[in-house]
């Protein structure tokens, strides 16, 4: 990949029908953003949709034209993603690109309500089930790309056992739980890209991650644990090393974008160890490859979510 890819290189998204996840803020909303901008109809999928209004009045502001709206969306709720894919589904015939953007990071041992760890349960159970059960919308469109945001942290993650996701047996680690949950982002990307091949669909699966982005991310630890230290270290970290939250968006908007994407590409910034810089193709440590890791977890995953696919 060669030059300096910018949004304003981004081909026209003109009939197309996105959702990005976690769009409320940072990356998300940069993405969200950006597709609208460049013509894309965006279903901007949060939490907690009040919250997010000033989001979605920030990018009509930015493009008057834009299509974009909000649907509630809690990713560590199975309930919450049955509901919204059941509501999109009705309302729309197609899914061209679908950003599995939102996440969570270092926090103290939570669950979901479904009982699932939370960092596992938001960043990769909640977007297992709901890439399956919008399967149906990716099929309809002609060359649909599911991109999921992975980060460095994957390189960090010691342990991962499929049998023990939800850290019930095992001594619970805020950043380990953190990077075995990017892990299965990019293990999830590679199986998800494998089995659409083997159906002979013309959708694609592929991944981004934005390096060191300032956002607000890295705050979700520091706000549960109360740690006025590590507040500072966050905005110390994103005041000097990270880079804004717009250039740690393109990798993902590369890869839902771009001509040229394949299957099981992967994404990041271009500059030293990957923190910073325009997107290029990256590498990924051996493990994310992994073919029969991945089978694992996915059969894993879809037992403890009981949404089944391809």
């Amino acid at each position: 990949m060669a030059g300096k890819w910018i949004v304003a290189d981004m081909p026209s998204q003109q009939g197309k029908v996105a959702i990005v996840t976690g769009a409320s803020s940072g990356l998300g909303l940069e993405t969200a953003a950006a597709l609208a901008g460049a013509g894309a109809q965006v279903v901007m999928a949060c939490r907690t949709p009040a919250r997010a209004e000033p989001a979605v009045a920030q990018v009509r502001q930015l493009h008057p034209k834009a299509q974009v709206e909000l649907m509630p969306l809690d990713l560590a709720s199975l309930a919450s993603i049955r509901a919204f894919a059941m509501a999109f589904n009705a309302r729309f015939g197609k899914l061209d690109l679908l950003c599995n953007n939102a996440g969570v990071m270092a926090l103290p041992l939570e669950r979901t309500v479904d009982g699932f760890e939370m960092q596992m349960g938001t960043n990769h159970l909640g977007h297992f089930a709901l890439t399956g059960l919008l399967l149906d919308r990716l099929r309809a469109a002609p060359a649909a790309r599911v991109v999921s945001v992975a980060s460095l942290a994957h390189r960090a993650a010691k342990g991962f056992d499929v049998d023990d996701l939800n850290w019930e047996r095992g001594r619970y680690s805020d950043w380990e739980s953190y990077g075995r949950s990017k892990l299965a982002n990019l293990l999830f990307t590679f199986e998800l890209d494998r089995r659409l091949k083997q159906q002979g669909l013309g959708a694609i699966a592929a991944a981004a991650h934005p390096g060191y982005a300032a956002t607000n991310l890295g705050f979700n630890g520091t706000a549960f644990t109360r740690s006025a230290i590590g507040r500072f270290v966050m905005h110390i970290g994103n005041s000097i090393i990270a880079q804004p939250a717009d250039m740690g968006a393109l990798p993902q908007l590369y890869a839902l974008t771009a001509e040229g994407v394949r299957g099981g590409d992967y994404y990041g910034p271009r500059g030293l160890m990957q923190f910073r810089g325009y997107p290029t193709a990256v590498d990924c440590r051996p493990k994310a490859r992994d073919s029969q890791l991945a089978t694992q977890l996915w059969e894993r995953s879809q037992d403890l979510t009981g949404v089944r696919y391809l």
